[in-house]
């Protein structure tokens, strides 16, 4: 018997409005997501891959609670977390917090680093006094870092100290999820693997469950275990990320594995990076699959078909409306 999943999103679109350029212009709507329908498993990485503006931060920002759905739903172990029967914002925040991309925008520069800490657990009832002093020291140990620097402001730490500060306030409530939404970009490659090793250490200890939001694919294939490729709003491809990485069925996905460099190749000059063939004009995706599957084969309600063992595609997504 298969397990339910931890967290489900189901059929989640987010709309917004564009400006009219003219009184008279029908107000068009940017689809930021649309129909999008994942799952995330207890202790799995799911991460959600993507050019910029693929609307995977938006989907990550829904799960939150930090934007409202056009439609669609979310649940927590089969409860809701939108919508009619929703938890309250305190609630939710126990439930998943996030870790932003910029670890030094998403710091108060202007109080210490523990008194932040522990404003979180006075806010929820948690632990006050010593207590709360003593679960800060624990929570900035265990992130690699001192108790001594509870004292100190963000702007007395490097990237990577102020990532795993940034950490360690994501996990004051005990969450079961962490939303990573580019939680290395900001960082040097050197301080990348280290952050990359405290991460998954953490969520071996503490039973976490992540989501991962990225266009870094060295970074995915490190961590993941599952994998959804974002394009124009939609799931074009999703699965275990050594079945997508290994064959990579959506010409999207093609591409997107394509655009990592060969760095070998390229210093030694052995061969150059072919240029992206242009997407036709009215269609989200020249839908080219090379590993097609039997045509036969029922769409799911996201519309991708199964084409293996958890790993699926979406055939067609022609025009733009």
């Amino acid at each position: 018997m298969t397990a339910s999943p931890l967290l489900e999103i189901r059929d989640l679109s987010v709309h917004f409005p564009l400006p009219r350029t003219s009184m008279f212009q029908p107000r068009e709507t940017l689809r930021a997501v649309d129909h999008v329908s994942l799952t995330l498993n207890e202790g799995e990485c799911l991460s959600i891959v993507g050019e910029s503006g693929c609307g995977k931060s938006t989907t990550a920002l829904a799960v939150m609670g930090l934007q409202e759905p056009t439609v669609g739903r979310i649940l927590y172990r089969g409860k809701p977390l939108n919508g009619p029967g929703a938890p309250s914002r305190k609630d939710r925040a126990r439930i998943a917090q996030m870790v932003f991309q910029d670890p030094f925008a998403s710091l108060n520069p202007r109080i210490s680093i523990g008194r932040m800490l522990m404003a979180q657990l006075a806010l929820h009832d948690l632990a006050k006094g010593s207590e709360a002093r003593d679960r800060v020291a624990e929570m900035l140990t265990r992130v690699g870092l001192s108790p001594d620097h509870a004292s100190r402001f963000p702007h007395e730490f490097s990237g990577g100290q102020r990532q795993r500060i940034g950490i360690a306030r994501a996990l004051m409530l005990d969450p079961r999820i962490l939303v990573l939404d580019e939680p290395l970009s900001a960082l040097d490659v050197s301080i990348q693997a280290q952050i990359i090793n405290l991460l998954m250490e953490l969520q071996e200890r503490l039973k976490l469950s992540y989501i991962m939001i990225s266009h870094d694919l060295s970074v995915v294939e490190h961590v993941s275990d599952r994998v959804a490729v974002m394009y124009f709003g939609r799931v074009v491809e999703e699965g275990g990320w050594k079945s997508v990485f290994a064959t990579p069925t959506h010409p999207y996905t093609r591409r997107l594995i394509d655009s990592v460099p060969d760095m070998d190749a390229v210093l030694s000059d052995r061969r150059q990076l072919p240029p992206a063939a242009p997407v036709p004009s009215g269609a989200r995706f020249a839908p080219d699959i090379t590993h097609r599957p039997d045509p036969r084969a029922p769409a799911d309600a996201s519309g991708l078909v199964e084409i293996g063992a958890g790993h699926r595609v979406r055939l067609a997504m022609q025009g733009m409306t």
